[in-house]
């Protein structure tokens, strides 16, 4: 037995209790999506949901969905770029895939469960290292808040908000705020361009850093997505807010999802769009919008996802990195 090898009796020990561990750790993890899903579900008011949606013309309800679709399939191409990076070779539908019920979990569970766990859980089933998927993570993520700090900094200084007096963030805070997120885009973009290192190590984590075009691409992908989102709400708004302002609130609103770390921004959402609207639309009007829009980009997306991770899920580790070659 050569030095620091585990002595021969414990290998087989390892190899028959192996399985039963995996066996386990993904029973917990199962269990684990379940219950937080159950958990979210039953605290939507879903006879709100209904009835903001019939408050709504089809033709409206209509144009939101397929602002939705677009979004949703949008972001879902997020994932290529960090294949684009790693190289690896999963094919495109099974990246979408995957980037989709991450994304909707994400949306509903928050970052931990659908945007870390769940890449991790799925990706690692296929085959890719751990290196392999902490790049596409970052990348994914750090895709969709570049169009964030860009988006962020035109639609403060253009539109200023109508901030409360209450609020510790007045409306030449927003200002300088929103220059400071736009400075941080493009600073980006220029390391990208300049930078003679193109490794950067990250918690013993190798992140590969894009190539100027590859940036530029990330941030036009996340400009888009972002600009969707505020179009669903901007229609189920009536269309009687100026569009810049839906986006500026939005995106105030999902920094303020962030800081305070609520599972889909439940409460949050609706208190910021409440505050910086109010006088321009009735509160019905709002949270109607706001219901409807949570129905058609949170929930209907999450349903689907969970059925597609329950695909995923019932078939062997085996069987699926044989169908992933390619």
């Amino acid at each position: 037995m050569m030095p620091g090898e585990p002595p021969s009796s414990i290998v087989p020990a390892i190899r028959t209790w192996w399985p039963r561990i995996r066996r386990l750790v993904t029973f917990a993890f199962f269990a684990t999506v379940a219950v937080l899903l159950l958990m979210h579900l039953r605290t939507v008011d879903w006879h709100g949901v209904f009835s903001a949606m019939r408050s709504h013309s089809i033709a409206t309800m209509l144009f939101a969905c397929l602002l939705a679709v677009a979004s949703h399939a949008l972001y879902s191409c997020f994932d290529l770029l960090g294949r684009h990076l790693t190289g690896h070779h999963l094919k495109t539908r099974l990246v979408m895939a995957i980037n989709f019920i991450c994304y909707a979990f994400n949306l509903n569970l928050g970052a931990l469960v659908g945007g870390v766990a769940f890449r991790y859980r799925l990706y690692s089933r296929f085959g890719l290292g751990v290196d392999a998927v902490t790049q596409v993570l970052a990348t994914s993520m750090l895709t969709n808040w570049l169009g964030y700090l860009l988006l962020a900094g035109a639609a403060f200084a253009a539109t200023p908000l109508p901030v409360p007096e209450d609020w510790p963030v007045g409306t030449a805070g927003l200002r300088a705020a929103g220059g400071f997120l736009s400075t941080l885009a493009l600073s980006y973009l220029a390391l990208c361009a300049l930078s003679r290192r193109r490794v950067w190590t990250v918690r013993g984590h190798a992140i590969r850093l894009p190539s100027a075009r590859l940036a530029l691409l990330q941030l036009l992908m996340s400009s888009a997505n972002w600009l969707m989102i505020a179009g669903i709400l901007h229609f189920l708004l009536g269309a009687q807010t100026p569009f810049m302002l839906v986006l500026g609130v939005l995106l105030a609103a999902a920094f303020a999802g962030v800081v305070t770390h609520v599972p889909a921004g439940l409460g949050v959402l609706e208190a910021v769009f409440l505050a910086l609207l109010a006088g321009r639309l009735p509160d019905t009007a709002i949270l109607a919008a706001l219901l409807a829009y949570r129905a058609i980009y949170y929930l209907a997306p999450l349903i689907l996802a969970a059925i597609m991770y329950l695909a995923f899920e019932s078939v062997s580790g085996d069987k699926m990195a044989a169908r992933s070659a390619g």
